[in-house]
């Protein structure tokens, strides 16, 4: 598997609430969260991984250059108008085959994960398979909307009745989604939850997986839930 984190954000919320650090260097449970997802993706069988940055994280790029990985690494240094934005330069530098994008504020635990992982591995039938939770703690969460085995036929910006799901903010993709990114692109369609809404509309075949707990690291407080959580608080 492919991996690709999105670490591009000007972490602005953190930064005016106090906490010094660029987001991405923030430690969660002793590790930089962008460490933290680099040694938890080589421990579940990475092939290469690429990681976006945007021009003013001096130090958060200083941070990358400075390690030594014993798998291809591709750094994007560039700033983007939106995540889809920042997706779009990742994948003109990841090596071809399935893959796994995330954003680096993302916290889950790694057992659930490599369960994840290993489920899209063995999976034949699906061109995606989108990490879910049920766990909201998102200002503008992302519902999944799925048949009763759990084939994805949209997502939803509003809850309806029967929602169980919303957007984890990890997706493991096959290529196809690629030549989908790239049609966006060109029509202009900006925010990942409307590529997300293009791979329904182009016939993409994406399953829900239930991750369990999904947390983001938007504000202060959350670095105390996060390392709670991945302590088993």
């Amino acid at each position: 598997m492919n991996y690709a984190i999105i670490a591009a954000g000007e972490g602005s919320r953190l930064a005016q609430e106090g906490v010094a650090k660029p987001k991405p260097l923030v430690e969660i449970n002793g590790e930089p969260m962008i460490g933290r997802l680099i040694n938890l993706f080589r421990r579940c069988n990475a092939e290469s991984v690429s990681i976006i940055v945007n021009e003013e994280m001096k130090e958060v790029r200083a941070y990358l250059e400075s390690l030594q990985l014993d798998i291809p690494f591709n750094l994007v240094v560039k700033s983007t108008p939106s995540s889809m934005h920042s997706f779009y330069e990742l994948s003109r530098v990841m090596q071809p085959g399935r893959f796994c994008l995330t954003t680096v504020d993302t916290i889950f635990r790694e057992d659930d994960f490599r369960a994840y992982i290993q489920a899209m591995e063995a999976d034949d039938s699906h061109d995606g398979m989108m990490a879910v939770t049920s766990y909201i703690d998102d200002e503008k969460p992302l519902y999944v909307e799925t048949d009763a085995d759990l084939n994805i036929t949209a997502f939803r910006d509003a809850a309806y009745e029967g929602a169980r799901f919303i957007s984890g903010g990890i997706y493991a993709l096959n290529e196809k989604a690629v030549k989908v990114l790239e049609e966006c692109m060109e029509k202009g369609v900006s925010r990942m939850r409307n590529f997300q809404r293009a791979l329904v509309d182009a016939g993409l075949r994406l399953k829900a997986y239930d991750l369990g707990k999904i947390l983001d690291v938007d504000h202060a407080d959350d670095i105390r839930k996060a390392n709670d959580f991945l302590n088993g608080k």
